[in-house]
């Protein structure tokens, strides 16, 4: 299928690997060329550069810290006119709610719910004038199915989901669509952190929790991120203009519920 979008111009955040990694080479083989960001330089351009070489495509990078203001107004200067934009940061560690300070939910809520919020500001007046844009948020399944440990993600990132859900219906009539994705285990470097947690938390090998945990799951396996990237390809399309406030559970099945 061609999804329409050869020549259009995306931000993806995270991009050098993992989900956003995914997300960024999907769009790139559908010819869009891309501004790329994450926090370390050297990795960041690694990713641009298999990407060129795959693609052919425009990869532009700008490194650093998305949650700082200064960052984002180098990203956007560099796409002032985006017409796809794929927000995405790292989550927050695990942890006891009971240990957590304040400053811990600031950090928490600036990654995974202002910095999103600040990016689409920027952006969709923009889409909006154009009659085209694509809003996608990389979230997490435990907007879905809240995970225990994971209080400080569960709770930022539910806060940008109920901010979507009453943008994306004021932004649709103008052809442009706000979607969130949510992705259950992957096989990221994300994902591997919180083996590693659990397996000191359990006295296990992290083989054993990354066994236990794919045996688990109804595909038997973690995601790939090429795989989860596909996705966020179509929901960018063309063919996706009638699709928005809606949250994509990416999860193997895991999630058991009926809605």
């Amino acid at each position: 299928m061609d999804l329409g979008i050869h020549g259009r111009k995306a931000i993806v955040c995270a991009a050098s690997k993992g989900l956003g990694y995914g997300c960024a080479v999907a769009l790139a083989r559908e010819g869009v060329d891309l501004t790329l960001n994450a926090r370390t330089p050297g990795p960041l351009e690694a990713a641009a550069a298999e990407i060129r070489a795959q693609t052919g495509v425009k990869v532009t990078t700008i490194s650093g810290d998305i949650t700082t203001p200064a960052v984002r107004a180098a990203l956007l200067a560099s796409c002032p006119d985006p017409d796809i934009l794929v927000t995405n940061a790292a989550g927050p560690p695990p942890g006891d709610f009971r240990r957590w300070q304040r400053d811990d939910w600031l950090r928490a809520l600036d990654a995974n719910m202002l910095t999103p919020i600040e990016l689409i500001k920027a952006t969709v007046d923009g889409m909006l004038a154009r009659h085209f844009g694509r809003i996608l948020n990389i979230t997490s399944s435990a907007v879905k199915a809240p995970i225990e440990a994971l209080g400080l993600s569960n709770g930022a990132r539910t806060g940008l989901t109920g901010f979507v859900a009453g943008l994306a219906r004021q932004t649709v009539r103008h052809n442009v669509t706000i979607n969130n994705l949510l992705p259950g285990p992957f096989d990221t470097d994300r994902q591997r952190a919180l083996l590693s947690a659990a397996a000191q938390a359990g006295n296990k090998t992290v083989e054993e929790i990354r066994a236990a945990r794919a045996a688990a799951n109804p595909a038997g396996r973690f995601g790939d991120p090429l795989e989860f990237g596909a996705l966020c390809a179509f929901l960018a399309s063309q063919h996706a203009g009638y699709i928005t406030g809606q949250n994509f559970l990416i999860d193997g099945g895991a999630y058991p519920g009926t809605f």
